[in-house]
C-alpha cells in the first residue's frame, strides 16, 4: 500500500477524503513518529488533490515561531511568526483557517505569488500540545470550504494517537 500514491482530483470531494482517510490510516499502520507523519501526509494529501503546496510548519518555540516541515511544493518560508499570516494566525487562535482570497487576508505572506486561496488546521500531539499547523495552498480563489475543514482536522487527530 505505501507504494501507491492516490490523484483523487476527479473523484467527488466527500469520496476522495473517504478513500484518502483509509490510505492514510493503511500507510501510518503501526508508525508513531510525528515526522514521518507528516511528510507522509504532505505527499498523500498533496498527490491526491493536486495544490500548489502542501507542508506543515512545525512549533520550534512554542507561542513564538513555526518553523517549516514536511512538505510538498516550492519552497516555503522558512520560519513565521505566531500572530502573522494565516499559518501564524491558526497558531496562535488554535483554530484552522479558511481563506478564501489570501491576497484580502491582513497581514498574508506571500511565500509563492501565485497562491490564491489556503486552509491552515492546527495539529495537536499526544498530549493536547501544539506541534504544528497543516498548510495547503491552491492556485484558485475559494478552493477550501468547511468540508475541507471537517476532513483535514480529523485527519490531522492521527498525532493525538
Amino acid at each position: 500500500m505505501a507504494e501507491v500514491t492516490l490523484d483523487l482530483r476527479t473523484v467527488p470531494k466527500s469520496q476522495a477524503y473517504a478513500e484518502l482517510h483509509q490510505h492514510v490510516q493503511a500507510v501510518l499502520e503501526g508508525i508513531d513518529d510525528p515526522i514521518a507523519g507528516m511528510a507522509t501526509m504532505s505527499c498523500l494529501l498533496h498527490n491526491a488533490f493536486g495544490h500548489l503546496w502542501t507542508g506543515f510548519y512545525r512549533v520550534v518555540t512554542p507561542g513564538q515561531l513555526l518553523r517549516v516541515g514536511p512538505y510538498q511544493g516550492t519552497l516555503g518560508c522558512l520560519e513565521i511568526k505566531f500572530g502573522k499570516g494565516v499559518c501564524g494566525t491558526a497558531a496562535a487562535k488554535g483554530e484552522t483557517q479558511v481563506v478564501a482570497d489570501v491576497h484580502a487576508f491582513p497581514g498574508h505572506i506571500t511565500c509563492d505569488s501565485r497562491s490564491a486561496s489556503e486552509i491552515v488546521v492546527p495539529v495537536y500531539g499526544k498530549n493536547h500540545e501544539l506541534i504544528a499547523v497543516l498548510d495547503i495552498d491552491s492556485s484558485s480563489k475559494g478552493t477550501f470550504d468547511d468540508e475541507d475543514r471537517r476532513e483535514l482536522e480529523a485527519m490531522m487527530r492521527w498525532f493525538q494517537k
